[in-house]
């Protein structure tokens, strides 16, 4: 065996780097391939949607912005279902997807809603504002679409269009819409955790600054998410906050606090708030941290893409722990 070994080695090192090119060479319809890093799949996201302008003032973007999510959406095997309505002479729309637990013929008991905004404001591209929070979404569409609610409960990924100005807490802003019409429906909305510029993270001290009042109660340094929510909101802010630091070591906070305390009710939250629904805004606090909000430096180079992914698992197994754990 020795002197065929001696005899032949070449043939067999041959061999052997012929079969580990056949595993990692990509060929239509493969099974094995070296798969992205969620950091990676957030970034390709982010740079697709948010390298440019887009919003009613820059139509063709913001339908190229729909269009990758839908794409995206198809790609794992989701039926995509559109609320189209006009807006300044324009069609509009959101996207929705869902995973459910339901009875035949049957509404859902209870619904939970992760969501984000996938327009810019004007002027900028919106890659923090929020590619980040879409990015984010599509990528809990990916990691959530086989888990199991429980009984009688739907998961719903919701995309919303013209959060930003001039739409913002109008009646044609996208969540606003959407949380009219399930409340036109009778839907029972048990929490909607609304993903808001996340992609921003320092370990500067008084790199964050907090709303008036706010001084001393939460850490100078911005290297946390945030769960936000009004009062009326409270129990939602600590049961996500909790299964959140139960799942990951990320840093994060919570605050309930009144609506008029500066930022609380700055996101597609307050659309569900508005109609009775518990509603959370989760972020790295965006214009209190983040030093390109709404500029056109808001630019896909500037997202903490390894900080990002950690947020992300983490709000997977708390998106888990609390739809596959709603009881009727």
């Amino acid at each position: 065996m020795r002197t065929f070994l001696r005899a032949h080695w070449k043939a067999l090192v041959a061999i052997a780097l012929l079969v580990v090119l056949a595993l990692f060479t990509v060929t239509p319809g493969a099974a094995v391939s070296p798969q992205p890093s969620l950091a990676l799949r957030l970034r390709t996201h982010v740079t697709a949607i948010a390298s440019t302008e887009h919003n009613t003032a820059t139509p063709a973007r913001l339908e190229e912005a729909a269009r990758y999510i839908e794409k995206v959406l198809q790609g794992e095997g989701y039926a995509i279902r559109r609320q189209e309505y006009r807006a300044g002479g324009q069609k509009v729309r959101n996207i929705e997807v869902s995973v459910a637990n339901l009875e035949a013929n049957k509404k859902p008991a209870r619904i939970f809603i992760v969501g984000a905004h996938y327009d810019s404001a004007p002027g900028a591209p919106g890659a923090n504002d929020n590619g980040s929070g879409t990015a984010a979404v599509l990528e809990l569409a990916r990691l959530l679409k086989d888990m199991r609610p429980s009984q009688g409960t739907e998961l719903k990924f919701v995309f919303f269009v013209n959060e930003e100005p001039p739409w913002f807490k109008g009646e044609e802003m996208g969540s606003m819409q959407h949380a009219r019409k399930l409340h036109d429906e009778g839907q029972n909305v048990e929490g909607a955790l609304v993903l808001e510029t996340i992609g921003w993270y320092s370990q500067r001290r008084n790199s964050q600054k907090l709303p008036p009042g706010m001084e001393g109660r939460y850490p100078d340094t911005g290297n946390f998410i945030a769960f936000v929510g009004t009062l009326e909101s409270s129990r939602l802010v600590q049961d996500a906050l909790s299964a959140f630091r139960a799942a990951s070591d990320f840093p994060a906070h919570g605050l309930a606090a009144p609506a008029y305390v500066q930022g609380v009710t700055f996101s597609d939250h307050s659309s569900y708030n508005r109609f009775g629904y518990p509603a959370i805004m989760i972020t790295d606090t965006a214009f209190m941290r983040y030093p390109y909000y709404h500029t056109a430096e808001d630019t896909p180079d500037k997202v903490d893409y390894d900080s990002t992914a950690r947020v992300v698992q983490g709000l997977a197994r708390t998106i888990t722990a609390l739809a596959a754990g709603a009881q009727g």
